[in-house]
Formats: structure tokens, C-alpha cells, sequence
């Protein structure tokens, strides 16, 4: 039965829903660093109750609660008896990977280096993704995707290694990088290494059993390690008051909206549309950085962005064509097809 909502949700066209999603995901590593500079004004019990580990945590509780209302018709024994070993195993990898070490990663970056950073090293993800997938799966591109790769890998290089002295460095294979840059890459690497796991064995998995899974193994497994490395008082401000009262804010706007509106956006919009939206996010991160946190981009992050939007714009142009002779047009259904479009976004907030 069509209720009233449903029918105002059908009137709205998918590209809305995905720019919105695209501007909450963007603004979301300003917000998480804005929200630990306040739990930081507001110690409980000598710690930050807004600690990023805290909002990581719960941050993906709730996205966690969002799938299973939003995916509850496919979490059922019978679709999950169905899937094979391999893919099971496929599964646990995606959720170390992506679920686990990569936001473990970015989180530690933006305690470490500026937002802007963070969102420009994540462009690595896109590149890395598309070099492992024309190595390992044999897939091919055409010459703009390769052209607009190779310059967004060029842009990232660039802001790391023109980054102004006075960050933590160390050195590798000469150039003195950034911890924090550094870390933000490790995780853009651990999320391109869970797209071509996805895409070798993930096909076939309804992408309802994957996001949650992937999502809920991923929470465990997190705070199972940082109970492991940083012990039991690591997640003490957990139940603090003064930390659900921020994070519901932040788990309704950032995960409950965002990627409500981001899967409503991809049932409805074809994938090149939503393809075009995504490669927006980093645009909308270094303005929500500017906007919430001031943060003014340094002639490093002026000249990698450059070149990285660059990139995207090659990378643009070599999908639209693809598409265009292919028919490429339908709906951004599959576990490939959404993993692709996350590389584009980056981080997400969880």
C-alpha cells in the first residue's frame, strides 16, 4: 500500500536525495573533529566523552540500526544460508577492511592532520581501485578514466609532500610525510582492497546482507581491538550523557539522514548520475572544513586539489562516455556498482 510519504518521497527526483546525502557526508569529518574539540572543553572522569573512538563506535550503532530497518526484508536465514563459503569469507574480509581498519584509519588521521587533508589524501582511494582492478580483475577503462586516475594520484602526492613544516613526520623513501596524511592514505588503501574484494566475490550478495554485515562485524571487530590496544577505560565516556546528547544530533543528520537519503537516491537515479554527485564530496568536505572549522586551504592543498579535481573531471568524462555506449544507465543496485560510488565519496562518517 502507497502512503502519502511514500508518494512524496516517489515525487522527488533521486539526485536530490543524493546531493543532499553528498553534502552530509562531505560536512561529516568537519563535524566529527568539531564534536571532539567540544567533548575536549567538557572532560568526564579526567577523558573526552567525545572521544573519536566514542563516535566511531556509536556512530556505527546507528548506521547499523538504519540497515536493518531499512534492509530488514533480506535479513533472513534462508538468503543467508544461500551464500557460499567464499563469499562468506569475502564478507569478513569487506568488514576488517572497510568496517574496521579503514575508519579506524581516517578517524586517526583527523585527530592528526586538518579535515581538508584528510578529504584530498582520500582521493587516493579512486585511482588505487581502478590500477588493482585493471591488474587483478582484468577489467577495462578507457583513456580518460586512466588519465583522470593518474592526475588524482599526482594531486595527492602533491598535498602530501608540499605540506608546511610543523606537523608530525617520519620518512619514507626520502620525502618526510605526515602522520596523520599518512595514516588518511593507509585508509583509502584499506578501502580500495575492499572494493576488488567486493567486486571478485561479492557479486552476487544482496547488498542489504552486505552493508549490514559488513557494518556490524565491522563495529565488533573495532571495538574489540581498541579494547585490545588502548584497554577497558578506552570507552568509559561511552554511556556519558553529554555524549549521546551530541551524537544523537550526529547519528540523526550525519548517519540516519545521510545514508537514508543516499540509498533512496541510488534505487531511484540511474549510475551515472550518482556517480557525478559523488565526485562532489570532496568539494563539499573542504567547504564544510572552511565553514566549521575555519580551516583555510594552504598553497598544498590548493595545488593538489586542483589537480585532483582535475582528475575527477578526466575520470568524469571517460564514465559518460562508457556510459553512453554501453547504455550504462541502470539503477545503482549491486554491491560493485555501490562500492564504486563509495570510493568516490571517501569517508562517510562511519
Amino acid at each position: 500500500m502507497t502512503t502519502p510519504i511514500n508518494r512524496c518521497i516517489e515525487r522527488i527526483p533521486g539526485q536530490v536525495y543524493l546531493w543532499v546525502a553528498v553534502a552530509i557526508f562531505g560536512a561529516s569529518g568537519a563535524v566529527t573533529r568539531k564534536l571532539t574539540e567540544l567533548g575536549a572543553q567538557n572532560f568526564v572522569g579526567g577523558q573526552n566523552p567525545i572521544s573519536l573512538c566514542n563516535v566511531l563506535f556509536v556512530g556505527n550503532l546507528c548506521a547499523l540500526l538504519v540497515l536493518l530497518i531499512i534492509y530488514r526484508h533480506q535479513w533472513n536465514r534462508e538468503i543467508l544460508r544461500r551464500l557460499s563459503r567464499q563469499e562468506r569469507f569475502g564478507i569478513v574480509t569487506v568488514a576488517i577492511l572497510s568496517g574496521a581498519l579503514a575508519p579506524g584509519l581516517i578517524f586517526q588521521a583527523l585527530a592528526l592532520t586538518q579535515v581538508t587533508n584528510v578529504v584530498l589524501v582520500g582521493r587516493l582511494e579512486p585511482p588505487l581501485t581502478l590500477a588493482l582492478s585493471i591488474w587483478l580483475l582484468q577489467e577495462r577503462v578507457n583513456r580518460w578514466e586512466v588519465l583522470g586516475a593518474i592526475a588524482a594520484f599526482i594531486g595527492v602526492v602533491l598535498t602530501i609532500v608540499l605540506q608546511p613544516a610543523g606537523a608530525i613526520r617520519i620518512s619514507m623513501a626520502g620525502l618526510p610525510i605526515g602522520v596523520g596524511e599518512l595514516s588518511a592514505a593507509l585508509g583509502a588503501i584499506a578501502l580500495a582492497a575492499s572494493t576488488i574484494v567486493g567486486k571478485k566475490w561479492l557479486a552476487k550478495v544482496p547488498l542489504g546482507i552486505y552493508s549490514i554485515v559488513r557494518t556490524g562485524l565491522g563495529t565488533i571487530i573495532f571495538f574489540c581491538v581498541a579494547l585490545v590496544l588502548y584497554g577497558r577505560d578506552h570507552f568509559m565516556g561511552v554511556l556519558s550523557p553529554f555524549l549521546w546528547q551530541w551524537m544523537l544530533v550526529y547519528g540523526v543528520v550525519v548517519v540516519v539522514m545521510g545514508q537514508s537519503f543516499w540509498v533512496v537516491g541510488l534505487r531511484a537515479a540511474s549510475v551515472s548520475t550518482a556517480s557525478i554527485v559523488a565526485s562532489f564530496a570532496p568539494i563539499s568536505g573542504i567547504l564544510a572544513a572552511y565553514f566549521i572549522l575555519q580551516e583555510v586551504p594552504t598553497s598544498a592543498q590548493y595545488i593538489g586539489g586542483s589537480v585532483i579535481l582535475l582528475g575527477l573531471l578526466l575520470s568524469q568524462i571517460g564514465i559518460r562516455r562508457q556510459a553512453s555506449r554501453k547504455g550504462a544507465m541502470g539503477k545503482a543496485g549491486s554491491v560493485q556498482r555501490e562500492q564504486t560510488l563509495e570510493a568516490k565519496i571517501g569517508f562517510k562518517g562511519i
